[in-house]
């Protein structure tokens, strides 16, 4: 081994030459989550760290290892057997690190037991350790019972990607009426029925998280099932931004003189005063009649937009008035475009 290949493990995991057991664990659970993968998606240089973090620990963590590792130095693998079927001479294989390391993260479900294992003793194993499987590294082991190991998988230990993941994702669609009152639906899941509340003030896009309904794996843990809520169009509501916006018509009688109209609100009718000469397009605010805010009492606004509707059918009478009413009016409503031509 040539001295440039040594590792300085103490240096690795920033503890002195002296440190204890405890602050060598310490030391290890901090960098883990540092550099994890799942932390670090795509960074090759993030990967590489995690693994010298894990080898230096598997090392110093071992009391046998770690007084071989002191005592020779960079010659300390080739001094001897090494102890506990560490692997001093392999060459590094595949995915695996210098020293034969390669892991295999299928089996845990979230980082907090993997970082538990490996701090238990169980995580880290060298080649030779894997050979008592017939040869198999974890990543070949773990095809061969169905799980996909390697840090190509790493995404998929974060609860909400996807992946091996036990959590999973499905889209709920609700009328109107459903999301702003809230409602109870029954639905099934991936063959598995599930009763969920949905709570008042539901929009396009909310997330609705209900425990335990994920995926299952054979160590009997489960996963959460998260709801993506999709709201069906209505006829006359529409959102904008958090506030509701809707059309209402008016007669052009009511739009020149006013008017009280009524307006439908999700919670029912409300009187809305027109003012006169109103125009088609303004936007009357009604304050505290929008949407529903979740965990809250409190509701947007709703904006009425005015549209002013002619008449599809007029009577003798009605025609009459109307040219009369055109015969006397003395007003241009065009007169600021006579000198806009080219």
């Amino acid at each position: 081994m040539a001295a440039t290949d040594f590792k300085d493990y103490y240096s690795i995991l920033g503890v002195s030459k002296t440190a204890s057991a405890d602050e060598i664990k310490k030391a290890f659970r901090r960098l883990a989550r540092q550099y994890h993968p799942d932390m670090n998606p795509g960074d090759r240089n993030a990967e590489a760290r995690f693994k010298e973090v894990s080898e230096a620990y598997e090392i110093l963590s071992d009391p046998d290892k770690r007084k071989q590792y002191d005592r020779f130095g960079q010659y300390w693998k080739q001094a001897g057997n090494s102890p506990g079927g560490w692997n001093g001479g392999a060459a590094p294989q595949g995915g695996a690190t210098p020293g034969g390391f390669d892991f295999d993260f299928s089996q845990y479900a979230d980082f907090d037991e993997f970082i538990e294992s490996l701090l238990g003793g169980m995580g880290g194993r060298t080649r030779s350790q894997w050979s008592s499987y017939g040869g198999a590294s974890p990543r070949s082991a773990s095809r061969s019972t169905g799980f996909s190991g390697g840090f190509e998988d790493f995404a998929g230990y974060n609860r909400r990607s996807t992946g091996v993941s036990l959590d999973q994702e499905a889209t709920l669609s609700l009328s109107l009426a459903e999301a702003f009152h809230g409602v109870e639906k029954r639905l099934s899941v991936s063959g598995q029925k599930v009763s969920v509340r949905i709570p008042p003030g539901a929009k396009k896009g909310s997330r609705v998280r209900v425990k335990g309904k994920g995926k299952k794996d054979g160590y009997g843990r489960q996963g959460d099932l998260y709801l993506n809520i999709d709201l069906k169009p209505h006829q006359f509501f529409e959102f904008d931004g958090d506030n509701l916006v809707c059309k209402v018509p008016i007669s052009p009688d009511e739009a020149v003189l006013g008017a009280k109209i009524e307006v439908p609100t999700p919670d029912g009718t409300v009187t809305v005063s027109i003012p006169a000469g109103i125009r088609s397009g303004q936007m009357l605010r009604l304050r505290g009649k929008g949407w529903r805010r979740p965990k809250s009492s409190a509701r947007t606004d709703q904006l009425v937009e005015v549209e002013i509707t002619p008449p599809t059918r007029l009577s003798d009478e009605e025609r009459q008035l109307y040219q009369k009413l055109r015969d006397c009016r003395q007003e241009n409503p065009r007169q600021a475009l006579e000198h806009l031509g080219l």
